[in-house]
């Protein structure tokens, strides 16, 4: 169980969570898109926050 639960790969996974939130909300093209930026980034910092408690190894 603690193979699953280790940071580096967490923190790479709500790293690109934040990226694609910030794209979303950067887009001009669709407000559809748009409106589920923030959802998204807000995600990718909670999810960030809580893999910056995981064991390292």
């Amino acid at each position: 169980m603690r193979r699953y639960f280790r940071r580096a790969p967490w923190e790479h996974g709500t790293t690109g969570l934040i990226g694609l939130g910030l794209a979303m909300l950067m887009q001009p093209w669709s407000i559809d898109v748009y409106s589920y930026g923030f959802t998204v980034l807000l995600a990718g910092v909670i999810g960030y926050t809580i893999a910056g408690k995981l064991p390292q190894a």
